[in-house]
């Protein structure tokens, strides 16, 4: 991919105002964060719909990739973190934008989460995947589609509530301080989850493993992988909604 032109946009030539960079310099930190795009591409690649091909997901990334670069400043040790937020963001934003889940798709998956509350009320635990195949009568494989689909709804929560909270930290007179006390209140987040759940968004976030991956790494289904990173989703996001 060519850092230089992304859908038809010309960043040689449209250097921002409010840009610190020259476009030399701009390119060059372009070039030089180009396999983070590349990562978090390849991590949301997996969880989506492909209603957008490769190449067009790491074009708005790289556009989400200088809107960091622009908005941060001289990148340091935790420049990676807030543009892997703005990049996700920016590939999540433009999926909704584009209703990557048709209305009856989406509506098909509220019946289903609403059929798997109903079994889970009768059995009075969390049914396990043939209970719930064979009380709703999907097939396995939609039943993957819903469980991906229900995890990936998590995983945009959770990302849009920490791409807010650093967005709080840019432009304040106590940035650096914001930012120490932001990775603070993320490892207090992270420490209510159990020693599993940490290391699924640990994998994810830090490690930008997608679930599939990481459900190789563990050695558990998708499906259990796709549970266990929504229930650890939950989790952290009522902390952090809690706490702010």
């Amino acid at each position: 991919m060519n850092a230089n032109c992304v859908i038809g946009y010309d960043y040689s030539t449209a250097q921002s105002s409010h840009s610190v960079f020259s476009a030399a310099a701009e390119q060059q930190l372009l070039m030089q964060y180009l396999p983070l795009v590349k990562r978090i591409v390849n991590q949301l690649s997996l969880q989506v719909s492909a209603v957008m091909d490769r190449e067009d997901m790491e074009q708005i990334g790289l556009m989400g990739l200088l809107e960091s670069l622009r908005r941060y400043g001289q990148p340091d040790e935790n420049f990676g973190k807030f543009a892997g937020l703005r990049i996700r963001g920016a590939i999540l934003d433009e999926l909704r934008r584009q209703d990557w889940r048709p209305r009856q798709i989406r509506q098909e998956t509220h019946k289903l989460r609403d059929a798997i509350r109903q079994l889970s009320r009768q059995l009075g635990r969390n049914p396990e995947e043939e209970e719930i195949l064979n009380f709703t009568g999907i097939t396995a494989k939609a039943y993957q589609d819903f469980l991906q689909a229900d995890a990936g709804e998590a995983i945009e929560s959770l990302d849009e509530l920490l791409q807010n909270g650093n967005e709080a930290c840019i432009g304040s007179s106590a940035g650096v301080e914001e930012r120490v006390i932001r990775e603070r209140l993320l490892a207090q987040a992270l420490s209510v989850l159990s020693e599993r759940e940490r290391l699924i968004l640990t994998l994810y976030y830090q490690h930008e493993l997608s679930l599939k991956e990481i459900a190789l790494v563990l050695e558990l289904t998708d499906a259990r992988i796709c549970q266990l990173s929504k229930q650890a989703i939950a989790k952290a996001t009522h902390y952090l909604t809690e706490r702010n």
